[in-house]
């Protein structure tokens, strides 16, 4: 059992150093719940519209103010969101997981949008690979926002064997149905459809706040392997979320229905490998 406390917050746009020390004040604030693992939302310590000025925001998977913050931290685990710069001199946005004063693991974006109102593709290179790695609690996963809305990613991570899919993002309140938001609704049901058919905790943390006249709607969510909400922060307003996690319920999930266990892995390959080589195909579409 652990404590996880999620920093639905405001990041101020282009401005690291601010952004670093409004991350101390909010590891201040979980220190004072005894949070083990403190997630901030994706591009926490830079904002989102960063446009041309990502190249002045960047900062290397291995810079001194990553590590810094991990020690600052202390004992508290910490995900964190940034402009990662990669050695030639390419850019990503990042998740980056830091423990007892390290930078234990890195992922870059996946899917980055370029549609609507999105244009990520255009400043940024998206990531190329998934990787689970082995924190304090168990074997993780992150994602970063429009990496949840392709099932395959955490298809992979269940298959790697991961109890927590880690979740950012920088979701805007694009639709309103009433007093509810239409894209808080969308995310809730892939949290849920996740965490019930991958047997494993999702946990989500997304901003607030205007910016560049984009509202951000919140919404964090903790939701246990069985599909279950029970944990919710406010929309549009800042929150300190704290909910505690058990890594016995990932067990009871899937003795209750062994859906991983069962999955046949063959089959999907072969499948997806027919689906590549056909001619026609959606991959085709793509070259």
């Amino acid at each position: 059992m652990f404590r996880v406390g999620l920093a639905q917050m405001t990041p101020i746009l282009g401005d690291v150093a601010a952004n670093l020390a409004l991350h101390r004040q909010w590891i201040e604030r979980a220190r004072e719940q005894k949070i083990d693992l403190l997630m901030f939302p994706e591009l926490s310590l830079t904002g989102y519209h960063l446009r041309d000025l990502v190249p002045d925001v960047a900062l290397k998977a291995d810079s001194p103010a990553l590590k810094e913050l991990s020690q600052a931290a202390g004992e508290m685990s910490l995900v964190v969101g940034f402009v990662e710069e990669s050695p030639s001199f390419r850019f990503h946005v990042s998740a980056a997981y830091l423990e007892a004063g390290h930078v234990i693991h890195t992922h870059r974006k996946v899917y980055l949008p370029t549609y609507g109102m999105f244009d990520e593709e255009r400043y940024l290179d998206a990531g190329g690979r998934l990787r689970a790695f082995e924190s304090r609690f168990g074997p993780s996963v992150m994602l970063i926002c429009e990496d949840l809305w392709h099932p395959s990613l955490a298809y992979l991570a269940a298959h790697e064997g991961v109890f927590f899919l880690l979740c950012i993002a920088d979701s805007p309140a694009r639709g309103l149905s009433g007093a509810s938001v239409d894209a808080a609704q969308v995310y809730e049901r892939l949290c849920r459809v996740y965490a019930q058919f991958f047997q494993v905790w999702v946990i989500f943390v997304n901003r607030v706040g205007f910016e560049e006249g984009v509202n951000f709607w919140g919404g964090s969510m903790v939701v246990n392997p069985m599909g279950e909400v029970i944990a919710r922060a406010p929309l549009m307003d800042e929150h300190l979320l704290v909910a505690e996690v058990d890594e016995g319920e990932i067990r009871r999930a899937r003795i209750f229905a062994p859906l991983l266990a069962s999955e046949r892995l063959d089959l999907t390959l072969r499948e997806l490998k027919r689906i590549v080589e056909s001619p026609g195909s959606a991959s085709d579409e793509r070259t």
